[in-house]
């Protein structure tokens, strides 16, 4: 109730269709940009969470497996696909006015501004596919030394028409330049058309799918494809562990899946220290140490990301191994010792890496499922 009372009403200009995941979004937005410095490529697309529900936002994207849902626009790292910065969509009438954007810009492009102006002047290489693609977007990033490359649609505005109208036999490739641009025209089963200020019109040999020939393509289209797919990665990683639940609460949905993207870009943070391991042994191993206290964690396994001391079912008594030297070989029990009882047990836990003794009914059962024995 506290924040109702301080959102203005829906008639005011400062209204945010947002607020009620605001805090969330401006915490991961800051962590996410300090903790991690991208590498050279970086691609720009957009995801949506599957949300069904009555939403004045809500968006129908058919190329997607939600298809409906929240739309949010985000530039990843092309090799890694950490994510560094988003921007949740809020409906056709909200406004993005980005710090130092040139006029020229149209809403795409105001909106890749917005993503990439904390890497201006870096000379980061931008890809991007067609519905961002402009040339006053283009020109206004390669002055600010940010390099952009991606696919155009044939009748974009500014684009010559003749030569794109003339037929090529397949494989073939066409290229015209102005300036900085270049613009790259290629058949395949259909015309590819690529606009960038990063390549040239140089060639690369590829191998093609189910025969032993290679055929010559633009060098653009070959880092497109290789770099494009930033934004998919994290998705692919993700999807066999999706946490997403029904619900009518589009924000919770939200807020779900930011987690899910912090915890991605967290492995990737990890492998960046040397970690070794699957992202599922990674995400046990942080739901373990969330949900373990610190006195818990102090009787876990110090072997990495091996099993706690309290996991349900994950545990068996076994006998202690004969030594040789006597007739019954024992252990002191580690409960009975905490509490000031003098007890030997021929019964250890097989599970646990230091084997500890314990008595079999009562220590055992109570060593394993109480935070206090």
């Amino acid at each position: 109730m506290q924040i109702m009372q301080h959102v203005p009403p829906r008639s005011d200009p400062a209204y945010d269709r947002l607020y009620k995941i605001r805090p969330v979004i401006d915490h991961f937005g800051a962590k996410f940009a300090q903790a991690y410095v991208l590498g050279r490529e970086v691609a720009v697309d957009e995801s949506l969470i599957a949300f069904k529900g009555k939403l004045s936002f809500r968006q129908y994207i058919p190329s997607k497996r939600a298809r409906y849902g929240v739309k949010m626009y985000k530039i990843c790292e092309s090799t890694s696909g950490y994510t560094y910065k988003f921007h949740v969509y809020e409906g056709r009438d909200s406004r993005i006015e980005p710090p130092e954007c040139p006029p020229t810009l149209g809403v795409s492009g105001k909106l890749v501004w917005d993503l990439m102006y904390p890497l201006l002047d870096k000379g980061y290489h931008l890809y991007v596919y067609n519905f961002y693609t402009s040339i006053p977007l283009y020109q206004a990033l390669y002055a600010r030394s940010t390099f952009a490359c991606g696919t155009v649609r044939k009748n974009h505005r500014g684009l010559p028409t003749h030569p794109l109208q003339v037929p090529i036999p397949r494989g073939e490739t066409r290229a015209l330049t102005s300036g900085n641009l270049l613009l790259v025209r290629y058949k395949d089963k259909r015309d590819v058309l690529m606009l960038s200020t990063i390549h040239s019109n140089s060639t690369t040999p590829v191998s093609v799918r189910g025969n032993t020939a290679t055929v010559l393509k633009p060098d653009c289209i070959v880092d497109y494809n290789r770099y494009m797919g930033g934004v998919d990665l994290s998705h692919q990683v993700l999807q066999p562990y999706n946490a997403m639940r029904k619900t009518r609460a589009w924000y919770k949905k939200v807020a779900v899946y930011m987690v899910q993207v912090a915890m991605y870009n967290t492995f990737v943070l990890s492998r960046c220290a040397g970690s070794t391991g699957t992202f599922l042994q990674f995400y046990e191993a942080v739901l373990k140490d969330l949900i373990f206290s610190d006195r818990e964690r102090a009787g876990r396994s110090t072997s990495g990301i091996g099993g706690a001391r309290i996991v349900p079912g994950q545990h068996f008594p076994g006998v202690v191994p004969h030594t040789g030297k006597k007739g019954r070989t024992q252990k002191r029990c580690r409960v009975c010792h905490r509490r000031g009882i003098r007890k030997d047990t021929t019964t250890q836990c097989d599970t646990c890496p230091d084997h500890p003794g314990l008595c079999v009914i009562g220590c055992f059962r109570k060593y394993h499922t109480s935070m206090e024995f």
